[in-house]
C-alpha cells in the first residue's frame, strides 16, 4: 500500500492516526463482545452437561445458516443478533415479557455495544434489520434462530421433559408456529422427533445430524481463558468470536479477499477438535501443534464430521477446511491471521493467563504467531506487537 501522490511509501505495518484510532475502537468492541460468552440461556447443551451460552448459540445458529444455504449477510446478522444480551440478558421464550420495554432496552444496548466499534451505523443497521425481519436475509436468519433451539432439544439423546413441553408449545402457538408454513420439511421432522421416532433418511436428516454433532464443540476447552479470567474459552465460542473478528476487522484484509468466505472458513475451522481436542499452539512433544500425528488425526476427523452431510456439501466444506489448513490462498491467509491474533488479544487483556502454563515468551509469540498475523494482516500485527512488547517488558 502506498500513500497519496507526493507522500513516502507506507510500510506494511503503518497505520495513520485515523486508522490507528479505528483499530483501537474495533479491538475494544471485540473485547466487549467476549462478555457474551458469560450470558447463559434457558436451554442446555445436547448432552445436558450445562446451560448453553449466547456466544456459542450464535456460532451454532450461524453454522445452521451456512449449512442451509443462507447468504453472507444473513450469517453476519446472526453473528451480531444476540450481542445486546450482554446488557439485557437472555429472554426465555416460555416466560412473559414486557415487549415494549424489552425492545427499548435492547435498542439502548445495541447503541452502546455496537457504538464502541468504528463505523457502528452498519452494525446497528444489520441488527435492526434482523429484529424487524426487514428483508429475505432477515427472514432466513430468524428461521435459523428459531429452529436451532427446537432441534437442540429434540435431537438430544435424552431430552428434558420440561424442555420438550416448551418445544411442543412453541410449535403449536409460539414464535415457531409460523415455521409450519415457512419450512414445512423441517417442522415435519420436528413432529416425528416429538413422537419419539427417527426422521426418514435424506439430505435434511443428514444436515440435522451434522449440526447435532457440532454441538459437541461447545465442550472442547482451549488453553486461553475468557478476558475476565473466569474460565477457559471453548472452541465453539472461539469460532464465533473469530467470525466476528473477520466481520469487524474486514478493513485489515488485503484487496480481493472475500470476507463472507473467510467467515465461513472460521465457522467450521475447529470442528475437527470434536475428535482431536484443542492442541495448544505453544504445546511441545509428539502431539505438538502442527505435528504429523496431529495433522493426520485432524484430517481423519474432518472426513468423519463433514461426511455426515450430504455428499456434495460434505466435499465442499471439507475442501474449505483443507484450504484453511493449507493457508495458501488470500482468504485462508487472512483467516489464519485472525485465528492467531484473537488469542493474543484474549491473553493481553487477561494478564497473559493462557501463556503462563506454557512458559511463553515474546520470542515464542513473534515466531509462532507474528509470522502468520503479519502475513495476512500486517497492520494488525504491528499494533499487537507494540502491546506485546509492553506486556513482556513489564
Amino acid at each position: 500500500m502506498t500513500g497519496q501522490a507526493g507522500a513516502l511509501p507506507r510500510t506494511p505495518g503503518y497505520l495513520d492516526e485515523e486508522e490507528a484510532a479505528g483499530l483501537v475502537r474495533n479491538l475494544a468492541f471485540l473485547a466487549e463482545a467476549d462478555r457474551l460468552k458469560s450470558v447463559l440461556r434457558a436451554n442446555a447443551l445436547m448432552d445436558l452437561s450445562r446451560p448453553e451460552n449466547s456466544a456459542e448459540h450464535s456460532w451454532h445458529v450461524a453454522l445452521w445458516a451456512l449449512v442451509f444455504g443462507a447468504s453472507d449477510r444473513a450469517i453476519a446478522m446472526l453473528l451480531l443478533h444476540d450481542l445486546v444480551e450482554i446488557d439485557v440478558g437472555d429472554q426465555p421464550i416460555h416466560l412473559e415479557h414486557d415487549r415494549d420495554a424489552l425492545a427499548r432496552a435492547e435498542a439502548q444496548a445495541a447503541a452502546r455495544i455496537m457504538g464502541m466499534a468504528a463505523g457502528p451505523d452498519a452494525l446497528i443497521a444489520l441488527w435492526q434489520g434482523f429484529e424487524q425481519v426487514a428483508d429475505d436475509d432477515a427472514v432466513m436468519a430468524k428461521r435459523m434462530d428459531h429452529a436451532q433451539p427446537l432441534f437442540q432439544v429434540l435431537m438430544a439423546p435424552q431430552p428434558l421433559s420440561d424442555h420438550v413441553t416448551i418445544v411442543r408449545d412453541n410449535l403449536a402457538g409460539g414464535r415457531a408456529a409460523r415455521l409450519r408454513e415457512e419450512w414445512p420439511e423441517a417442522m415435519a421432522a420436528a413432529g416425528v422427533l416429538l413422537a419419539g421416532e427417527a426422521p426418514p433418511e435424506g439430505d435434511l436428516t443428514r444436515r440435522l445430524r451434522f449440526l447435532a454433532e457440532a454441538d459437541r464443540l461447545k465442550s472442547v476447552y482451549r488453553a486461553n481463558t475468557l478476558i475476565d479470567g473466569s474460565r477457559q474459552e471453548n472452541s465453539a465460542e472461539h469460532s464465533w468470536h473469530l467470525a466476528l473478528y473477520a466481520l469487524i476487522l474486514a478493513d485489515q484484509a488485503g484487496a480481493g479477499i472475500d470476507i463472507g468466505r473467510v467467515i465461513r472458513m472460521l465457522l467450521i475451522h475447529d470442528l475437527v477438535e470434536i475428535d482431536v481436542g484443542d492442541v495448544p499452539l505453544h504445546s511441545a512433544g509428539g502431539q505438538a501443534h502442527g505435528s504429523v500425528e496431529v495433522q493426520a488425526a485432524e484430517a481423519a476427523a474432518a472426513r468423519r464430521i463433514f461426511g455426515l452431510l450430504p455428499p456434495s456439501q460434505a466435499a465442499a466444506l471439507y475442501a474449505l477446511w483443507q484450504e484453511f489448513e493449507a493457508t495458501e490462498t488470500p482468504d485462508a491467509v487472512f483467516a489464519k491471521a485472525l485465528d492467531r491474533a484473537q488469542p493474543v488479544v484474549q491473553n493481553l487483556l487477561s494478564g497473559g493467563a493462557g501463556w503462563v502454563d506454557y512458559g511463553v515468551t515474546l520470542a515464542d509469540i513473534e515466531t509462532r504467531v507474528g509470522e502468520k498475523v503479519a502475513r495476512g494482516a500486517p497492520r494488525l500485527w504491528a499494533a499487537l506487537h507494540r502491546r506485546l512488547r509492553l506486556h513482556f517488558a513489564g
